[in-house]
């Protein structure tokens, strides 16, 4: 009996004699050397070039190379109260699958010190090769200007990334010309894949539940305005679309204010959302409970030939703006399209690059976004707009 106390309390006090005091504690983080998380004081801002919901995105240099550019984008953590968060991590993971030369590449994830003026808590980056440019900034340039075989270029590289990160089963959820980043020599990489997942056919008929508050509004496909939450690569298919719209119209094709008038919008576009073009859209779950309007017929071609001269190129749009999911094109026969093997052929954007040395981001555009504010209040525009003579910046399609 005695034995098995003196056992009992020698436990007790060798447990506590490891409890540390709270500035043994804070002096233990402070000194812990992390080997795989190095300090994020090996770089140096440069700039800001981005801000959104996600948090901020900067420019940086290694300060070892001191050449060596890279973009710094910070992981948010002020809704944790301890903890990584579980959306950083799913990002972090999905980029490290992911290794294609059109999708951004994660270099590694760095840290600040943690100390008592940051009470104990360090910042995370992620860091990436750093992107000269993003197409919305590029778009929003007047002085920029893409050539016919420049655009295929563009279209072909974007498709290329949708093709790569659909056939490892993961859904990017936000596509729009903003995370679309453009290096100077003229290579595409898709970016920002904080609200991406991966997604899988269910195992018998199971219908999957992901959420549909994804993509932003102007580039986001009837299915998920309608409430549909079984849905796959045909949405990033929708946003590929929009993109290259926007190619020619300089600007969002469909600036919806609500979700409701996004759905008038498409509609007025697209055709009206009825059982006969769209089979099962009547049981999505908002389909009764949105105002639809009905009696569109299908525009996609008259409307955007008068920006995009091309042909093939308005056959692609027409089959990638499809508003049935099933029927809309997919990122492979996008890519076998005549659009991207007919002359003009796909052309180096890296010459008419060369001619901007300023970089461009939709963040460093504040008069462009500010005037676009104003217009997103506005009700639809007149479609009997003037055609662009040049194919110079229209404000928009609507």
């Amino acid at each position: 009996m005695s034995s098995s106390t003196s056992g009992s309390s020698g436990l007790q006090m060798s447990t506590s004699s490891t409890v540390l005091s709270l500035a043994e504690k804070q002096k233990y983080i402070e000194d812990y050397d992390f080997p795989y998380c190095d300090e994020s004081s090996k770089y140096e801002k440069v700039a800001k070039i981005g801000q959104g919901t996600f948090g901020e995105v900067f420019k940086a240099r290694e300060k070892k190379s001191n050449k060596k550019f890279v973009a710094m984008k910070k992981v948010l953590m002020d809704n944790e109260k301890e903890g990584f968060p579980i959306t950083a991590l799913r990002e972090i993971r999905i980029l490290q699958l992911l290794k294609h030369e059109n999708v951004v590449n994660l270099i590694e994830i760095c840290r600040t010190k943690a100390t008592a003026n940051n009470r104990y808590r360090s910042t995370f980056y992620l860091v990436f090769d750093f992107c000269e440019h993003d197409l919305a900034g590029l778009l929003s340039n007047i002085n920029v200007k893409f050539s016919l075989g420049e655009i295929k270029k563009v279209m072909q590289q974007l498709l290329n990334g949708l093709y790569y990160i659909h056939s490892n089963k993961i859904l990017h959820r936000d596509m729009k010309a903003a995370n679309v980043l453009i290096t100077k020599n003229g290579v595409l990489k898709l970016a920002d894949f904080g609200l991406a997942r991966a997604f899988s056919i269910t195992k018998n008929g199971q219908a999957n539940r992901y959420t549909n508050r994804v993509v932003t509004l102007w580039y986001r496909p009837p299915e998920l305005l309608l409430g549909d939450r079984n849905y796959g690569p045909p949405v990033d298919m929708w946003g590929a679309g929009c993109i290259m719209a926007e190619m020619w119209t300089r600007s969002p094709i469909m600036q919806g204010a609500t979700e409701q008038q996004q759905l008038i919008f498409i509609s007025q576009l697209c055709g009206s959302f009825t059982p006969d073009v769209w089979p099962g859209v009547e049981s999505l779950e908002l389909y009764q409970k949105m105002e639809l309007p009905m009696g569109h017929k299908r525009k996609v071609r008259d409307r955007l030939r008068p920006y995009v001269k091309d042909s093939h190129g308005v056959d692609l749009l027409d089959k990638l703006l499809i508003l049935d999911p099933k029927e809309r094109t997919d990122a492979d026969s996008a890519l076998n399209h005549d659009f991207f093997w007919t002359d003009p052929m796909p052309c180096d954007l890296s010459k008419m690059l060369s001619q901007h040395t300023q970089s461009m981001f939709e963040y460093l555009t504040p008069p462009r976004r500010a005037c676009q504010m104003r217009q997103y209040q506005q009700q639809m525009v007149n479609t009997m707009q003037p055609r662009p003579q040049d194919n110079s910046y229209q404000d928009r399609v609507y």
